[in-house]
This record gives structure tokens, C-alpha cells and sequence, in this order.
């Protein structure tokens, strides 16, 4: 029986600037407050992340009522709604949040047209903390379709004012058929002059586009929650490549590389490369002898971190000054 010979990386995987953001956070909070630092929700959806801020001193709870009176609270990359936020500061809490700026940058837009008199059509996937946490922007007016055929049954109360956001972390190509549906039934909605998938969903979605013509099977590494992943293994699935989604390499099967000769892996904006590793390793064991890196985009961007988190490496002393914003490469 044929084993694996060779391991094709895709590029760029893993991490993406609004991760490494938020996981940032909870660590300098956990550094300069001490434990426990409450967060609202997974930060960001990955159980070894999750698990590794857990043995630093974090504290994950969804009610706001596990929260004791005077604690520090992160708000999750997702964001969250206008009324979690508004009941968090009624309590007390000190806040850090963590939300990724491209999810934000959906917020501000939903707030600014809502003041217009625009209703929205969201496109996303139903109970996902970043849904909730966009739609929970407004007390009403916003409508969520998650396929094209709930763009048929959307009925909004008026169509003059109408704009359509979507999550950041869908797939590019559901997302742009779910729009075009959208415009068909109601051609004057406006849509965001620069689409709300954020570049690390694209970029991620791409490099799948390219590595999965060239493997037998295509590995995703990533948490079972988390959305960016689950596409990612999808798209495989759908241009022709078996492909399976692992939490860590323990989820590794050997009878997936029997008759395989070439393994494409990659990982969600959300799974560390320490997992990727570690997945290379168990392929390595299972018979593959070379591992090699696909040319993709280069991501450059970088997150500021919320006033009071930033720290001078060199003098250890808390640093106010903004930090100008990188533009992602190739974008």
C-alpha cells in the first residue's frame, strides 16, 4: 500500500492579525491585572488556544452574571451586542475588547446607515457569536438570510433604504452568490464599498483553491466551532479533493493516506502553527519523507492593542501612543 511521500503546505495559514490581536490581549491583561481574567465567549474558536489561556489563568463564561463585581472582562474576537456591552459596564466590569477591527468596522457601518433609516440583510450562519454580536447592533431592522433560498422569504419592512453585511468568515463564493441573489430581489440594496469577508477568510480560501488540485487529500486544522476551518474543508470537498478538518494530530487517521502520495494541510485564521507541527510530524510517522511551502500572499497587517495593554518591551512601562495600522498584503 502506497504511503505518503510528500506534505504541501499552504501559504499563508494559521493566524491571522485579529487572532493574534485578541489572544494578545487576554495574555497582557493576564500580565499586568493577574488571575483570573474573565472572557465572554472562546476568544477566539480553538480548543488548544482556549485551553492554554485556561491553564494561564483565564476564565471563559457566556452569562455576564458568572462575572464577579469589579473583575476584568474581555470581550471574545467576535464581537459582541449592544446589549451584552451595555449590561457589562452596568456592572462594573474593567474592559478590554477584543474584538477583531474587521468585525468592528461591520458594526460602525451597521450603526452610521441604521442612523439613515437603512434596514440590513445579514448574511451568516444562525447562533454564530459573530451574527449575534453584528445583530445585536440594532433592536430591529436587520434580517438574517443564511442560503439563497431565505433571500426569497426575507420581508423587510421597507426596500429604499436596504444594505446588505455579511461575517467576516464565510465562504467567499456562497457569500458572493447569496449578494447576487439579494441584488436580483431587491436591485437598489447597497452593498459595502469593500466586501466584509476579511482578507485572512480570503487569502485562507485561496491558497485551498490552488493547493487542492495538486494533493489527494487536503488536511484542515482547526476546531469544530470554528467557521474559517469548517469553509476551508468544505472548498476542498467541493473542488474534488477528499479533505478532513483535526482538532490536533490525535485526530489523524491513518487509513486517510492509504494509496495517498501527496497530503495538502492547512489551518483556520484560528489554529496555532505548534498544531500544524505537530500534524507534519504524525504524516512524517505515517511515511511522508518531504514537506514543501506552496508561494501564496505574504499577510503583513497588524492590529493596535486597546489603550492600556500596550507595554515598551525594553522599560516594561505602559505605552499611550496609537500605533499606525499595516494594510494586508497583496490587498
Amino acid at each position: 500500500m502506497q504511503k505518503p511521500q510528500e506534505i504541501l503546505l499552504a501559504e499563508p495559514r494559521g493566524f491571522c492579525a485579529g487572532v493574534d490581536r485578541a489572544i494578545e490581549i487576554v495574555e497582557r491583561a493576564l500580565q499586568k491585572f493577574g488571575r483570573p481574567i474573565y472572557v465572554r465567549h472562546e476568544i477566539v474558536h480553538n480548543t488548544y488556544v482556549v485551553n492554554d489561556l485556561k491553564a494561564k489563568g483565564a476564565i471563559f463564561i457566556e452569562e455576564l452574571s458568572d462575572v464577579p463585581p469589579g473583575a476584568t472582562l474581555v470581550f471574545s474576537a467576535h464581537g459582541v451586542s449592544r446589549a451584552v456591552q451595555q449590561e457589562a459596564q452596568a456592572r462594573g466590569f474593567s474592559i478590554f475588547d477584543a474584538t477583531c477591527p474587521l468585525v468592528t468596522k461591520v458594526h460602525v457601518e451597521v450603526a452610521k446607515l441604521a442612523k439613515e433609516g437603512y434596514e440590513f440583510i445579514m448574511i451568516g450562519h444562525k447562533g454564530h457569536p459573530e451574527v449575534e454580536g453584528t445583530m445585536g447592533q440594532l433592536d430591529h431592522g436587520i434580517h438574517l438570510v443564511e442560503d439563497v433560498a431565505d433571500v426569497a422569504r426575507v420581508q423587510p419592512a421597507q426596500t429604499e433604504k436596504l444594505a446588505v453585511v455579511t461575517q467576516t468568515t464565510l465562504s467567499v463564493d456562497d457569500a458572493a452568490q447569496i449578494t447576487a441573489a439579494v441584488r436580483a430581489r431587491f436591485p437598489t440594496v447597497r452593498e459595502p464599498k469593500q466586501q466584509d469577508i476579511c482578507y485572512a477568510t480570503q487569502n485562507r480560501q485561496d491558497a485551498v483553491k490552488l493547493l487542492s488540485p495538486q494533493v489527494d487529500v487536503v488536511i484542515v486544522v482547526g476546531s469544530p466551532t470554528s467557521s474559517n476551518s469548517n469553509r476551508l474543508r468544505e472548498l476542498a470537498a467541493r473542488l474534488g479533493t477528499t479533505a478532513y478538518m483535526v482538532d490536533s494530530a490525535d485526530e489523524l487517521r491513518h487509513e486517510w493516506f492509504d494509496g495517498i502520495a501527496r497530503v495538502g494541510l492547512t489551518a483556520g485564521a484560528s489554529a496555532p502553527e505548534i498544531l500544524v507541527q505537530q500534524v507534519i510530524e504524525r504524516i512524517k510517522a505515517l511515511g511522508a519523507v518531504s514537506v514543501r511551502k506552496m508561494h501564496g500572499i505574504e499577510e503583513t497587517i497588524k492590529f493596535p492593542l486597546p489603550k492600556g495593554l500596550k507595554i515598551d518591551a525594553a522599560t516594561g512601562l505602559e505605552i499611550s501612543e496609537h500605533l499606525p495600522e499595516t494594510g494586508p498584503a497583496g490587498h
